[in-house]
Order: C-alpha cells, then sequence, then structure tokens
C-alpha cells in the first residue's frame, strides 16, 4: 500500500507544524522563518516520512476564523520556506480549495481537508486538477449516536464517492479524531470507541491516517487540561492506533511518536 509516492508497509509519521497563532497547542506553532526550516529538518531528521503544514486551526472548539487571504499567504511562506529543505511529500491542513491550490502551486503535495471534501466545493475539483493525493476526515452530521466507528465508517464513504467522482484516486481516510462532537456520548468516548475499532476501516483498503497528538480527548482521560501535559497521553493512543491498523500517524512529536509506532507495529505483527 502507498499514499503521495510513499510506501506504507510499515507505519509512518506526519510531523505537524503549524503557523497559525490560533492553534490549541502553542509549542507547534512557528512564524519565524529559521525556526520553520530547522522544525522541518529536525522532523525529517527524527523520522517524519511527510510534513503538515496547518496555516489556520481547524480545532472545532475554538474561534479560528480568519481572512481567507491570511490563510493563503500563511500557506504560501510556509510551504516555500521548507520545500527546498526536505525532501518529503508535504502536505496542506485547509478546508478551502483557494488556500490549496496556491499551497500546492508552492510546492506542497498533499491536500488534507477535516472536511473530506464536504465543506469547499471547488476543494475536490482543485485536487482532481492538480492530481494531488488526499487526506479525507470523517464529516457531517452524526447520526447514530451509539455507534460511533460505523458513523465514521458511512461518512468517509461519503467522502470517497465524492473523490471517484472527480478522478481523485490516491486517498487517505481519517477518522477525524476529536472532530465529531455529540452531545451524547461524550467525545472522549466516541473517540476512544473509534480507536479501540479502527481495523474496521481496512472495509475501504485505503491508508488509514490517525491524528491524536495532544488532542482534547486525551485531556478528558489523564485530566491534563494543558496540551503540553499530553504526550504520554498521546504516545498511548498512538500505540492503540497502530495496533489497530493505522498506517499513517500524524503528531507534533516525531521523535517520541517513532518509538511508540515501532513498538506497537512490531507486536503487531504477532497477533493471532
Amino acid at each position: 500500500m502507498k499514499f503521495a509516492g510513499i510506501d506504507l508497509s510499515e507505519p509512518r509519521i506526519m510531523g505537524v507544524i503549524n503557523v497559525s497563532p490560533e492553534s490549541f497547542y502553542k509549542g507547534s506553532v512557528r512564524d519565524d522563518e529559521d525556526r520553520l526550516i530547522e522544525t522541518a529538518v529536525r522532523m525529517v531528521e527524527d523520522g517524519a516520512t511527510f510534513i503538515d503544514i496547518g496555516a489556520k486551526s481547524t480545532a472545532p472548539y475554538l474561534e479560528t476564523q480568519i481572512p481567507v487571504e491570511e490563510e493563503v499567504r500563511r500557506a504560501v511562506w510556509a510551504v516555500k520556506a521548507i520545500r527546498d529543505h526536505v525532501d518529503v511529500p508535504i502536505s496542506i491542513d485547509t478546508t478551502s480549495a483557494r488556500v490549496a491550490e496556491e499551497a500546492l502551486k508552492a510546492g506542497a503535495d498533499v491536500i488534507n481537508d477535516v472536511t473530506g471534501l464536504k465543506g469547499d466545493p471547488r476543494m475536490a475539483e482543485v485536487a482532481g486538477e492538480h492530481g494531488a493525493p488526499v487526506i479525507v476526515c470523517a464529516h457531517g452530521k452524526v447520526r447514530n449516536l451509539s455507534d460511533p466507528i460505523h458513523t465514521v465508517i458511512d461518512l468517509l464513504r461519503e467522502s470517497l464517492v465524492v473523490a471517484q467522482r472527480h478522478g481523485i484516486e490516491d486517498v487517505a481516510v481519517d477518522p477525524a479524531i476529536g472532530f465529531l462532537r455529540p452531545e451524547w456520548p461524550p467525545w472522549y468516548e466516541w473517540d476512544s470507541k473509534v480507536l479501540a475499532n479502527l481495523n474496521m476501516l481496512k472495509i475501504f483498503g485505503r491508508p488509514i491516517l490517525i491524528g491524536v497528538s495532544r488532542k482534547s480527548f486525551i485531556g478528558a482521560i489523564t485530566d491534563r487540561k494543558d496540551p503540553s501535559e499530553r504526550l504520554p497521553g498521546s504516545l498511548a493512543a498512538t500505540a492503540v492506533a497502530v495496533f489497530n491498523g493505522a498506517n499513517v500517524i500524524r503528531t507534533h512529536d516525531v521523535r517520541e511518536t517513532l518509538d511508540a509506532v515501532r513498538t506497537a507495529a512490531f507486536m503487531r505483527k504477532f497477533r493471532m
């Protein structure tokens, strides 16, 4: 199995760099070019196979709206800054087709859309025209509160139909940990049920990408309100995800996460 030309016979790491000051984890934010380049290079040296750039926070519980012109400016600046310094695919984390298109023109390779091609009606068109691999998140109205994993499967299936309609063949699926927040059950139970049954997403025959790094569900489980204190919980959730079939782990902490991924992947080989 491959994604964006990368062999996924072993789980891979996607390093997250935010150039959005409003992001929930301030430790991930880089607004200086030298620090941005240094971080990207170090992530690759530490084992990242992808770099993900976020120019606007997508955290569903924060006020994150900024003008699209500002998101374009940040995204293009960041992609151009690191493109000549890292020889790995760069993904742009955005819900805006305009931002995605400008980032691709600047040297990005992958579109990471948390709305699963259901937000901006031009997103799938842009991806198709540029031949860009796409990460689709489970996105939409939660209909069945009692069955998180099948709800995620239904939402992802809708996104894959959109992708197919626009000739997008290189697609990874993301169950949107932290994004689907029904009033009941609590979001941290919802996310935990999805991770515990992640292997069911193999029904699609697509790479499974997971982002659990320092997210609020870990804070709720561990009673760690500050994202800077959530690394141990993130590593535990990462191990669970990999053991249950995750192919790509999106993280702020590449070096530490790589060890968790390798350990879980090694043990997974012996599952009966």
